[in-house]
């Protein structure tokens, strides 16, 4: 089993940054792809962005491309979420999710979630 622990969630003026951190803890997740996604009210979940344990691969959703960065502590098993530049369209609830060996950036294939940590943009 893989528990996910999200932090670092809160309020922030545009313009500002926020680090999300994403504890991990069950099993080794050597062979995992960790994606986080996001959702605002009345919206559908969205891909942020994901990151591979094994050699640290990484893609992102278009509209966080160049803004925000994902990387991972092995010693620590956290997965990071930097997000610069933020917007007001960024609010949303964060979740941190585990899938085992295939890379993606769908939320079906994610077996494994977090609780999941607000973040709030003010304009």
């Amino acid at each position: 089993q893989v528990q996910l622990v999200e932090s670092g969630g809160g309020l922030v003026q545009a313009g500002g940054s926020l680090r999300l951190s994403c504890a991990t803890s069950g099993r080794t997740l050597s062979t995992y792809t960790m994606g986080w996604f996001r959702q605002a009210p009345g919206k559908e979940r969205e891909f942020v962005g994901y990151i591979t344990w094994d050699i640290g691969a990484t893609a992102y959703g278009d509209s966080v491309k160049g803004r925000f960065t994902i990387s991972r502590d092995n010693a620590k098993n956290t997965v990071y979420l930097q997000m610069n530049s933020l917007k007001p369209e960024d609010t949303a609830v964060y979740y941190c999710a585990a899938r085992p060996l295939w890379r993606g950036s769908s939320w079906e294939e994610y077996p494994y979630w977090g609780q999941g940590t607000q973040v709030t943009v003010s304009s």
